[in-house]
């Protein structure tokens, strides 16, 4: 039985671990081909996870994988990946811009360093990957361009300033890209978890706990279900990962939990816009 992404090729960006592998691994699942682009190749014990290792979990999963290094910061390098995907694959029907780079304090201790890291592996890369790809997509009939970033609210960040804006630059990129481009058949999307993803990163950062946290498949399984529509009857939408599920008729969402006894805290969303979790009755 074929699956629902039989005969794509996808590009997913940070692959490596996280997010991105279980992005890929869901994808593969489903049928389709995989990029593999990320920064680590080789192991390193700090931070679990290579794109080579990612690679083999696509192949076990019943997919086809390239693994692409690139540095997210390269303009192009970004542009690279794209020409490589179609060079081995023959097509490009969608890109999951999922790298980032997170740093948090109060505006005054941000180094203009880690100010350039964040916005050139988020809003940067996702600008230059996304450029490179549209005439691809457009040349296999339409396609899919997905950020992983927020709905767009306007209340205050403190300590998150400079993060929150890299991260809703993607969101208006998506915007601007799904106007532009409808035409040709492409859509494009946002996409931001209710809750905290368990990842590498928030582990490292001690950004919260097991009992706090779901699984990176809850972004996966809502990323192929994004990725698995018709573009050509997609609209721009900010989707939060709970939203595309019960858009499905999933809505037992305990399979993602860290902690099965626990239902995770709404702080991803409760980061860009607070209050969110009082209006839909949750803690």
């Amino acid at each position: 039985m074929a699956g629902r992404l039989q005969g794509k090729v996808i590009v997913i960006t940070g692959a490596s671990r996280g997010v991105g592998e279980a992005c890929a691994i869901a994808c593969a699942r489903e049928g389709a081909s995989l990029v593999l682009a990320a920064k680590t190749v080789a192991a390193d014990p700090r931070l679990p996870g290579t794109l080579y290792d990612t690679a083999a979990a696509v192949e076990a999963a019943g997919g086809r994988a390239l693994v692409v290094q690139f540095d997210a910061r390269d303009a192009e390098q970004c542009t690279d990946v794209v020409e490589k995907a179609v060079a081995h694959f023959g097509r490009l029907d969608a890109v999951v811009n999922n790298a980032g780079a997170i740093f948090w304090a109060p505006l005054a201790d941000w180094p203009q360093k880690k100010f350039d890291l964040v916005f050139g592996v988020n809003v940067r890369a996702a600008f230059a990957i996304s450029r490179a790809a549209i005439p691809h997509l457009r040349a296999a009939g339409g396609g899919h361009v997905l950020m992983m970033s927020p709905p767009i609210h306007t209340t205050a960040a403190p300590g998150k300033g400079p993060y929150l804006v890299s991260k809703l630059g993607m969101t208006i990129l998506a915007m601007a890209i799904d106007a532009e481009e409808k035409e040709n058949g492409i859509a494009a999307h946002a996409l931001w978890p209710v809750t905290g993803i368990r990842t590498a990163a928030t582990v490292n950062l001690g950004m919260g706990e097991d009992a706090q946290w779901r699984t990176p498949d809850i972004l996966a399984d809502a990323t192929v279900e994004l990725l698995s529509r018709d573009p050509r009857a997609s609209a721009f939408r900010a989707w939060l990962d709970e939203e595309v599920l019960a858009d499905v008729g999933v809505t037992d969402l305990t399979k993602y939990r860290c902690d099965p006894d626990h239902e995770p805290s709404c702080m991803s969303i409760e980061l860009v816009d607070p209050g969110w979790a009082a209006r839909h009755g949750r803690s």
